[in-house]
């Protein structure tokens, strides 16, 4: 592989799989809050939250870590404003006290923070207004959880980013999602040094296993993790504990556990999700921790490639790219050096194929405890697609939204994603907020 690539695709990594302490809207919102009271330099009077309908959307359900239970904007961005620490990005609220959780619950009987939808801006779109006397600060978050793309103190822009998210994507010399494909994934898969991989794979795989383990021993949201565990027996074990364990992670994360999470394409859940199966098979076939890293590679890579189509929020279920990735990664764990290179890729390229075009338009309504039973179904669809791939069974092109190659599918479903289930993500909205 050559060395831009390799030094791309190593940069997407680091980029991505980063560790955040909660649902990663209301961490956002929490980031944003604790930035602005940074720069204001004292404590607010009073606190306006701007957003997005998909920011909205994803935060109304979830409880905030360390929050004692609580759910909401005005939790998530008070939180942030008293006890957050901006340094720590998506880890804001690990530096919450008790204390501070005494002054947050008087400010919102108190009605210290507003919120308000905005229209026609990003998918992650958030700006927060504080206030105190005749002071005020703005920040304002783009497209990425802690992007932030303006900064205002006093109605002075003291920082400003002027160009778009895409604009600047196709401007990095490393970092580009644009010169990803299936075929160079795997050849990065394949060549990546274990030294470079390690730093950023071992916590992926530490601290997503870790709040797995607490979804299946505590008392977390549905339970969808603890009840598949149950059955978690015989020759469908692996399969089963997959599952299990990619949803106990969540049913955990979205009920406010306040364990970090690796994420991957600005999600804990979708870090979670292709996870939790590839090491769950790792584990069962007793694999080297050399072949564990590379299929974890494959995998996080092959569910960003497919993200970059779709975005970072929509209507989709990113769960639905992160177990098809998955399902790649245990893939290369079966079949890496044991069939020809030509199979490999087409088993591959299948799996994709179909799982994405079985589950792959599963409607997002936020983020919240049916999260974990809609995991368990991503993962499920993504093991079939592979268990029709090794039995050379494929959608054939034509057959609704399967093209001639996965590449192709891959890009097809993410239109689909993009722009075709924009009116859905609006009327998704409208329902949620009773309109």
């Amino acid at each position: 592989m050559n060395t831009k690539l390799y030094e791309n695709h190593l940069a997407i990594l680091k980029e991505e799989l980063v560790a955040a302490m909660g649902c990663t809207e209301p961490i956002a919102v929490a980031y944003a809050g604790a930035k602005a009271r940074e720069i204001l330099g004292k404590m607010p009077e009073h606190c306006c939250v701007k957003c997005s309908g998909n920011i909205i959307k994803n935060v109304k359900g979830v409880t905030v870590p360390k929050s004692g239970g609580m759910r909401g904007i005005d939790v998530a961005a008070t939180m942030g404003i008293v006890g957050g620490d901006a340094s720590r990005k998506l880890a804001v609220l690990q530096t919450v006290t008790p204390e501070d959780l005494e002054q947050i619950r008087k400010m919102l009987k108190e009605n210290f923070c507003t919120c308000e939808l905005i229209e026609g801006v990003e998918n992650l779109y958030i700006i927060i207004e504080l206030t105190a006397g005749d002071e005020n600060a703005v920040v304002e978050i783009k497209d990425h959880h802690t992007n932030i793309t303006r900064i205002e103190k006093n109605h002075k822009v003291l920082f400003e980013k002027k160009e778009d998210s895409s604009e600047m994507e196709t401007k990095k010399e490393i970092g580009n999602r644009d010169l990803l494909n299936l075929h160079n994934i795997i050849e990065f898969a394949d060549e990546v040094k274990i030294s470079d991989l390690e730093p950023i794979l071992k916590p992926q795989i530490e601290f997503n296993t870790a709040i797995a383990q607490e979804g299946l021993k505590g008392e977390w949201g549905a339970e969808v993790g603890k009840i598949l565990l149950e059955r978690a027996k015989g020759a469908e074990r692996a399969r089963l504990l997959s599952r299990a364990y990619a949803a106990a992670g969540s049913d955990a994360r979205m009920s406010g556990c306040a364990l970090p999470v690796v994420i991957n394409s600005g999600s804990g859940n979708q870090g979670i999700t292709l996870t939790m199966p590839v090491v769950v098979y790792a584990n069962e076939l007793d694999a080297s921790e050399e072949l564990r890293y590379r299929a974890l590679a494959a995998a996080n890579l092959i569910s960003i490639h497919q993200k970059k189509y779709i975005g970072s929020l929509s209507a989709y279920c990113g769960a639905t790219s992160a177990a098809c990735g998955a399902a790649c990664g245990i893939a290369y764990l079966m079949y890496k050096g044991k069939i020809s290179e030509e199979k490999f890729y087409q088993m591959i390229g299948n799996t994709i194929t179909n799982s994405i075009c079985t589950v792959g338009g599963m409607v997002c309504d936020g983020a919240k405890s049916s999260c974990a039973a809609k995991i368990s179904i991503a993962v499920e669809t993504a093991l079939q697609a592979l268990d029709m791939s090794i039995h050379q069974c494929v959608f054939q092109p034509g057959e609704g939204l399967s093209m001639s190659t996965a590449e192709k599918t891959i890009a097809t479903v993410g239109r689909m994603a993009r722009v075709g289930m924009k009116s859905t993500d609006v009327e998704i909205l409208n329902i949620m907020l009773g309109s």
